[in-house]
């Protein structure tokens, strides 16, 4: 396992290129879209396993001294995808072993495990947003501590404690340091310092004696634990802003397997199913928005880093997938592609391809998995 590793960190692109291939193969074959051919959903589903792992191992760092926070026990990003993949196969078995009724209570399942996964993925992190549904690690802290730790800041060298480490999480004052959060501080007193300690660096070696001169190993590098709030911390210190955050996270959690219960309970057909998981996704959104205003107007509440604002953004790009869902694609959508495929039909090669092209959305289109944006 330790040599394929090791191949996938030496050769990621040519596997990126190689999972992009056989993906984009698997829409082509025979039977792709068949209600009784579970197995090109199966494959499909296998090379998307693959490429999970892949992509796992080319995140995990290698370096077992990486500024990170407790290494987490169960890689909850990798599972996260598995289970997407997976639950295209269980909707293909259920769909041609009990029927198309019967097989939303196998999806409903399958999307109350993803829900629990992805809450223990946003507790894990510490409350972050969820990037791509929890398929995304939050590294955003890291990269900060990278740069904070970098060669100088501020024009002041950045002097560690003999031991290469940080006392109890905190910086040591003698070496110009601040206490708070282990960066070079700002102020004229916390440069003289670290000169100061410099100075005296240097003199102790003009002073020692020739033989205790050897070069000494680099020191390694400082070990900062970040403490990961808690929810009674967000509950109490983040204020009205952090509880608004924390509900709108989990409000959009629950959002799929609210929608594939009320397809359940009213069927795929119904308008209640799409109307219900609209308006909880824009209740999610208005909710992260009245949060960040809380912010905007003052106050120690929470504020949304550059990556959160990046899926924001996404989940509001995702919206586009209500018009491939039941009822608006059987009333609106698919009406529109097929004049559209009529219109171009006599064209040579644009019509074939226009004639592929709505082949294979109207055969997405079956699949919940495709269109719930999950």
């Amino acid at each position: 396992m330790e040599a394929y590793k090791l191949w996938v960190r030496k050769n990621r692109e040519l596997v990126r290129s190689l999972e992009s291939l056989a993906n984009g193969l698997t829409w082509i074959l025979p039977e792709r879209f068949a209600n009784s051919e579970i197995a090109p959903e199966a494959v499909y589903a296998l090379l998307g396993i693959v490429s999970s792992v892949n992509q796992h191992i080319i995140d995990t760092p290698t370096d077992s001294q990486a500024l990170t926070s407790k290494e987490q026990s169960i890689p909850w990003s990798l599972v996260v995808s598995v289970l997407k993949d997976i639950e295209a196969v269980v909707e293909v078995a259920a769909q041609h072993f009990v029927g198309d009724d019967r097989k939303w209570s196998f999806l409903a399942v399958t999307e109350a495990v993803k829900a629990v996964v992805r809450l223990a993925a946003f507790r894990e992190s510490g409350y972050k947003m969820l990037l791509q549904g929890g398929e995304v690690t939050h590294e955003e802290e890291i990269n900060v501590l990278e740069e904070s730790f970098g060669a100088k800041s501020n024009g002041v060298p950045l002097i560690y404690p003999m031991d290469g480490h940080f006392q109890n999480g905190h910086g040591v004052a003698s070496n110009g340091l601040d206490g708070k959060a282990g960066f070079v501080s700002k102020s004229l007193e916390g440069r003289a310092v670290a000169a100061l300690n410099k100075f005296g660096q240097n003199a102790k070696m003009m002073s020692d004696p020739m033989w205790m001169k050897r070069p000494l190993p680099p020191p390694d590098p400082p070990v900062m634990v970040v403490e990961k709030p808690t929810l009674a911390s967000i509950w109490s210190s983040k204020g009205v802003s952090g509880r608004l955050f924390f509900l709108g996270e989990v409000v959009h959690i629950f959002r799929p397997l609210v929608y594939v219960l009320l397809i359940r309970k009213f069927g795929i057909k119904s308008w209640t199913p799409w109307l219900v998981s609209l308006t909880v996704e824009i209740t999610s959104l208005g909710i992260h928005s009245r949060a960040t205003d809380l912010h905007q107007r003052g106050g120690k509440v929470h504020q949304l880093s550059s990556a959160e604002r990046d899926e924001l953004k996404r989940r509001k790009v995702m919206w586009a997938l209500y018009v491939m869902r039941d009822p608006f694609f059987a009333k609106y959508t698919k009406r529109h592609l097929q004049k559209a495929e009529k219109v171009l039909n006599p064209v040579p090669l644009i019509g074939f391809l226009t004639g592929k092209l709505t082949e294979l959305v109207e055969g997405a289109q079956t699949r919940y998995t495709y269109t719930s944006g999950s």
